[in-house]
């Protein structure tokens, strides 16, 4: 959550922040928003540690915008 929190708070990159609050105005709390998120991260870092690819800001800015 921290990542997600950083990433929010810095405005970097800027689709976590745009997310965020398109989850809010959706109607889910900053708790669950942040939890959604954080899911993405995470399927992100797990990819990046295992496959030993580098970070695909394309791909992570796909799956935020997916999010509902």
């Amino acid at each position: 959550m921290g990542v997600v929190d950083n990433q929010i708070n810095e405005n970097n990159p800027p689709i976590t922040a745009i997310t965020y609050k398109r989850l809010m105005a959706a109607g889910d709390s900053s708790k669950v928003a942040k939890e959604k998120i954080a899911a993405i991260v995470t399927e992100n870092i797990y990819d990046i540690m295992t496959d030993g690819n580098s970070f695909d800001e394309e791909k992570y800015i796909r799956e935020l915008e997916g999010l509902k």
